[in-house]
């Protein structure tokens, strides 16, 4: 069994174990100043208020806060936070603290108030409540562990966000494990979210969007009987058009093979684009999506308002599929909203943010419309945590919170290529956590999204959790997989099982075709290779070994991972950085390639010596400040930089396009070094910070996708606002648009430098 542990990459010409880099990871978290709080002498039956009074001499919000985080499980984003305990001692003693803390002064005295904290205390249940105020949370813990699942629902929806946050700080694993196999919230009309059953959300991504990429994948997850509650598309391009292209290949397997009434179909780009694609394409989507965060700041950087939020589910009204999001522990401090509050609290608030939306969803669907909740754990990387065993944690921790909070919560069991947790750990990761009981985990021809680049569960995942832990596939889509003869009568794998052609000969018959078998075989097998050819792996099954990858491309999926492993300590070489046309350096507050992954927030800003050249860069311009400011940033993988016919041809079709456009643009080419987006953002800051405050100003930052998918993609992030707002310091992604998946072998350069123009244009035409 292979470990990252145990593997070599290559650093500066060394050999350097991976070992070092997660001692290095560790070693960082403990020395970063003022990141730990130390709790010393707790007197017999002190609450946390006592605590807090006692030792300040008054309450002090900060120090609350401080002692709150302090009883949470160790993860580097609390640290980063400074909520984190210094030690286990203190962890300890925290716990004992909050433990003796009623229910009704948690509730009366919120981590952070902002408009929704007032909208979860609004749609907390004030009946339930009067039912548990005067618990404490230690007595409320027993409650949960020692109760039926009918007594637990008959007081849960009067714990709001903050008080749910506070189970899993006093819950081991096992206690969490044990309340997760005692609540349920089924999806209304169907098993998923039941006792004993594991859905799936079908994730067919394609680095090009392309149309057969994304039907054969689902083909091929169901040749597993894998993918009952979602067919969810992550898309490159957001614009209206592609989205309801992709829309549209989805909602043809659906309807093909009859399945409206069973499972929906959803394209994840912003819930906005989704209502421009249903108004005017009408009927044209299913479910909608959102990422959701934990403060009114977080969510404002994903362009959402709370009553926004509120309208889309009123505007539900009479649709069988509502409302699905997705969530993370650390995106909201990663977005630069931590407000001193911890990664539990602030993942809980998220899900009293999806409550009180489907308190909403109800007032118009009265007999219940699916809403339903993804949390993406490990998605974001090593700031957030590193280990399996804190992947394991996370997810524990957010299905006991998912479930208290009434929801049907599902997880992306999933790393990302810099974090610690390997293809083999997941299968670890898996088995720790599926006895949980989560209502869905995703589901990929391999553990590697040839799109996103990370890693999490296969359609084989899928096959081997059922077999190991006795669960169920909803079972009207059971029906339709015994329907198509991939299960028999008997509930087993037929001999056509982990065959997406027989899967598209099914899909032929549904829809009339009557050539022969034999027809539609060749032309199948000939899709299955286009497919593979362009890099997304298809999962065949071989014999009767149905819940086991084929041993070529399980090599193939380790071959990648490894690839990953060396692109992501790749730096520019000098030769390389002489190639690119009039190059000025910049460096970030990084030090160097090890601190860069450790601490992301250093790749953000900019050092002294780099706000000083663009300063002298900005006096050169004399006061013509060009429409646009290139900049190429290393970001995860300077080999996506690097590779041949990826920058330069994106470059120079940029450069014309731009020019026959009208747009002027830098005669410099910005090259910074650790470099992440939002250090783009500090460049435009400076660059701009004295040019016309109404004039439209751009700056285009290309910079390495984070590796893994093995095509090497790099991604472009446009801000293009008038000056005024970067001047005021205020551009962030809430307003930036991003092509992703560019290079050779995926979203051609040229075409990508064609997008960028016009996303330009529109941004500059409103």
């Amino acid at each position: 069994m292979r470990s990252e542990i145990y593997s070599d990459c290559r650093i500066k010409g060394k050999r350097f174990s991976v070992f070092m880099v997660v001692l290095f990871l560790w070693l960082f978290a403990l020395a970063s100043p003022a990141a730990a709080i130390t709790i010393e002498g707790v007197n017999q039956g002190e609450d946390v208020f006592a605590y807090v009074n006692r030792i300040k001499g008054k309450f002090d919000q900060s120090f609350y806060q401080q002692v709150m985080g302090a009883a949470n499980a160790f993860k580097e984003g609390d640290a980063t936070l400074k909520v984190a305990a210094d030690n286990e001692t203190t962890r300890v003693y925290a716990r004992m603290l909050l433990a003796n803390t009623k229910v009704g002064d948690i509730h009366e005295h919120p981590l952070f108030v902002d408009g929704l904290q007032k909208i979860i205390w609004q749609t907390t249940n004030k009946v339930q409540y009067d039912k548990v105020k005067g618990m404490t949370l230690g007595e409320l813990k027993i409650f949960l562990l020692t109760r039926s699942e009918e007594e637990i629902k008959g007081i849960m929806y009067g714990l709001d966000s903050d008080v749910i946050a506070c189970i899993p700080k006093l819950m081991s694993n096992a206690e969490l494990i044990a309340l997760g196999q005692k609540v349920f919230n089924p999806l209304p009309g169907s098993k998923m979210g039941a006792k004993g059953y594991l859905s799936a959300r079908i994730q067919p991504n394609s680095p090009t969007d392309n149309s057969d990429d994304i039907r054969w994948q689902v083909f091929n997850a169901f040749s597993f009987a894998t993918g009952d509650l979602l067919l969810g598309n992550n898309p490159v391009d957001s614009s209206v058009e592609s989205v309801h292209s992709v829309e549209s290949t989805l909602s043809d397997i659906i309807k093909v093979f009859g399945l409206e009434k069973i499972m929906p179909w959803c394209v994840l780009s912003h819930i906005d684009v989704q209502a421009e694609v249903e108004k005017k394409y009408p009927g044209s989507t299913a479910l909608w999506f959102q990422s959701l965060a934990g403060c009114d700041q977080a969510n404002a950087t994903f362009g959402l308002t709370n009553e926004k939020m509120m309208e889309y589910a009123r505007s539900r009204k009479g649709k069988r599929y509502g409302l699905y999001f997705e969530t993370g522990q650390g995106a909201d401090f990663t977005n630069g909203a931590g407000n001193g509050f911890d990664m539990v609290v602030h993942e809980s608030r998220k899900y009293g943010f999806a409550r009180a939306l489907k308190q909403e969803l109800e007032k118009v669907q009265p007999e219940g419309a699916w809403l339903h909740l993804n949390d993406v754990a490990g998605f974001i990387g090593p700031e957030v945590f590193t280990s399996r065993e804190q992947l394991v944690r996370c997810c524990l921790e957010d299905i006991a919170m998912g479930k208290l909070h009434g929801l049907t919560l599902g997880l992306d069991i999933c790393s990302t290529l810099h974090m610690t947790v390997s293809l083999d750990d997941l299968e670890w990761c898996q088995d720790q956590i599926v006895p949980a009981n989560p209502a869905y985990l995703m589901a990929l021809p391999t553990r590697n999204d040839p799109m996103l680049s990370y890693l999490t569960t296969s359609f084989q995942d899928h096959v081997r959790l059922r077999e190991k832990f006795g669960l169920k596939v909803n079972d009207a889509m059971w029906d339709f997989y015994k329907r198509i003869k991939v299960i028999d009568a008997d509930g087993k794998f037929t001999k056509h099982a982990g065959d997406p052609v027989w899967v598209y000969y099914q899909y032929c018959l549904a829809k009339g075709d009557k050539r022969s078998q034999k027809e539609i075989y060749a032309e199948g097998q000939q899709k299955v290779k286009e497919v593979v050819g362009r890099g997304v792996d298809l999962a065949l099954g071989y014999g009767d070994k149905v819940s086991q990858i084929e041993p070529e491309l399980d090599k193939r999926i380790h071959d990648l991972y490894d690839d990953a492993k060396v692109s992501l300590w790749a730096e520019f070489t000098p030769e390389f950085v002489k190639t690119i046309p009039n190059a000025v350096e910049i460096k970030t507050q990084s030090h160097d390639r090890e601190e860069y992954i450790a601490n992301p927030a250093s790749g953000e800003k900019l050092s002294a010596d780099s706000v000083a050249t663009l300063e002298k860069l900005r006096s050169s311009w004399k006061g013509k400040t060009p429409d646009v400011q290139v900049v190429i940033s290393d970001g995860l993988n300077a080999k996506a930089i690097m590779d041949k016919g990826h920058l330069e041809p994106y470059l120079k079709a940029l450069t014309k396009d731009l020019k026959a456009a009208g747009l002027t643009v830098s005669d410099k080419n910005l090259v910074v070094v650790s470099g992440r987006v939002r250090a783009g953002y500090e460049i435009g800051n400076v660059l701009f910070a004295k040019a016309d405050a109404g004039k439209n100003t751009a700056i285009v930052n290309v910079i390495g996708e984070r590796p893994g998918s093995g095509h090497h993609n790099f991604s472009v992030y446009i801000a293009s606002p008038k000056a005024k707002l970067w001047q005021d310091k205020k551009v962030d992604h809430d307003i930036v648009r991003v092509i992703s998946g560019i290079s050779d072998t995926a979203l051609r350069p040229e075409k990508a430098a064609a997008e960028t123009l016009r996303l330009i244009k529109m941004i500059n035409a409103r």
